[in-house]
């Protein structure tokens, strides 16, 4: 009898010790950052209990989603379709208010001084969020897209040298041979559809971005490498499904079919990448990015920077599979579409091609002179960031600003807002206009430090000048050997899938040139 006495006792302290962990993550510590933000003047719509704003934001989206699909005209003024809470909140708000997802507090922030600031913060102190490394687990781990704190300086260290400019230079070679296989491809079609072809272009550009990354990053062509890019697509389109319900306390953890598709994939993900790994050991070849990461992950002077050394290769090999050709991909994509509705620019790239190239594949020497094209480049960038918010985690109190962050708040800066200031950019600032990158990114609008569309400060992104390459090699040659229009087919729909994608695809009416 005593025993099950002293059991009913443990087991009642566990339930109220388990109560009161949840009451405080639940109830108590979000309402305690929400308070100390309410102090100081920033307010946000008020949240439900467990899910916080997100029912709003679900109603919301409801509502633009219908509007949408009755407007399928082209325009470049599409962040209220695509994140229209964030609209209506930053209008009732202001440029810095509160919501929340679930238990997890964000701070939304748009004042460019606020942002300056944080920009150039240097601390590890501000890294990346805790809730989103663990909600985007299967597709990051804790990789270098998702970690932070001297995790994250390692594995830059490991990744940033293999981006350097020079490394990058001896790349030219690889794209352009993949590159030339996609032309060739378009070339057939076109000729065996009497010269002239509707393509979607975006699945071949997808394609081709995964071979260049492969080659150039792990020495394998797309072919072999084919299985992962798929099943990471897969796994993006899954887990893109429910990005408003991140933060729901335990949701991650339900054995529901979303989740139980997830735990597939990632399970075949990680089995492939290791096999990969298991072959490059045997093989040793060249001292590529690959190689890099093997080697620093048998590092015995960084203990404790990751739970194991295959977590270590799995987790960078997924983020740079992912970031290295889908960010790329989309971008390419966006380009393309930008240039076909648009001829007059399509023309000022192609005659610039042609008198930089003389008839010749492009070289890095080459490249680095094609200007109009770099200026189509960012405003497309600029149009449609590939990344649609930089998210930060204040992991001590911190100040930006007049605004004392408390530990804990996480920071969302929403790219596509600042890009589309018209008081930062003008009035003109949802046309498409790349005059204004005429004098560079410092010369094309007010407030140069919200043009960031590869973030911004000490993680900007480690691979831009390689994608910056791969997307002057890809448009250039496209251009010079290909005329376009948008097809009657296209429909103008960005759309948010963990990148900013078109949701129905970039459907192009190609010609070959003679």
């Amino acid at each position: 009898m005593e025993i099950v006495k002293m059991l009913f006792s443990l087991v009642l302290v566990g339930l109220v010790g388990l109560f009161g962990y949840l009451c405080n993550i639940i109830l108590l510590e979000p309402e305690r950052l929400r308070s100390k933000l309410r102090r100081q003047g920033i307010r946000g719509p008020p949240p439900s209990f467990l899910y916080g704003n997100i029912p709003q934001m679900k109603k919301i989206q409801s509502g633009a989603a219908k509007a949408s699909r009755e407007d399928h005209h082209i325009s470049h003024n599409w962040a209220s379709s695509v994140f229209p809470y964030f609209e209506q909140w930053r209008n009732k708000y202001g440029p810095i208010f509160m919501y929340s997802t679930g238990n997890v507090q964000i701070l939304y922030v748009t004042h460019s001084d606020v942002v300056k600031e944080m920009s150039m913060c240097t601390s590890l102190d501000l890294g990346k969020p805790t809730f989103l490394r663990e909600e985007r687990w299967p597709l990051f781990g804790n990789g270098i897209l998702a970690s932070s704190g001297k995790i994250w300086v390692h594995q830059r260290k490991i990744i940033s040298p293999e981006f350097y400019p020079d490394k990058v230079k001896d790349m030219v070679n690889i794209m352009l041979e993949s590159a030339t296989l996609v032309m060739k491809s378009w070339e057939s079609r076109i000729e065996g559809e009497g010269g002239i072809a509707d393509i979607r272009v975006d699945e071949d550009l997808r394609n081709l971005s995964a071979d260049i990354i492969s080659k150039a990053c792990f020495g394998s062509s797309y072919s072999e490498g084919k299985e992962i890019f798929l099943k990471l697509r897969s796994l993006q389109k899954i887990m893109s499904k429910g990005s408003l319900l991140i933060g729901v306390p335990g949701l991650r953890y339900l054995p529901s079919k979303k989740n139980r598709e997830i735990w597939r994939l990632d399970k075949e993900i990680r089995s492939l990448i290791l096999k990969v790994v298991k072959e490059r050991i045997e093989t040793k070849n060249e001292k590529d990015l690959l190689q890099m990461i093997i080697e620093a992950a048998k590092d015995n002077g960084n203990p404790g920077l990751m739970d194991s050394t295959d977590n270590f290769v799995v987790d960078n090999c997924k983020g740079i599979y992912f970031a290295g050709h889908e960010t790329t991909a989309v971008s390419a994509a966006w380009s393309l579409m930008l240039l076909a509705a648009n001829p007059e620019w399509q023309s000022r790239v192609r005659a610039e091609v042609v008198q930089v190239c003389g008839g010749r594949l492009p070289n890095s020497d080459m490249l680095g002179k094609m200007k109009t094209l770099t200026m189509v480049i960012q405003e497309a960038l600029r149009l449609y960031p590939p990344a649609a918010f930089i998210a930060r985690e204040a992991f001590q109190e911190m100040k930006f600003g007049n605004i004392q962050i408390p530990k804990g708040t996480n920071i969302w800066i929403p790219i596509l807002m600042l890009h589309e200031d018209r008081d930062i950019w003008g009035p003109d600032v949802h046309e498409f206009n790349p005059e204004r990158f005429a004098s560079g990114v410092l010369g094309s609008c007010k407030v140069p430090h919200a043009y960031m569309p590869f973030g911004t400060g000490s993680r900007t992104c480690v691979g831009q000048n390689f994608a910056m390459v791969e997307l002057k090699v890809v448009l250039s040659l496209i251009v010079s050997k290909f005329s376009f229009s948008l097809s009657p087919k296209y429909r103008h729909a960005p759309a948010f899938k963990l990148v900013i994608e078109p949701e129905h695809g970039v459907v192009l009416h190609i010609r070959r040139l003679t």
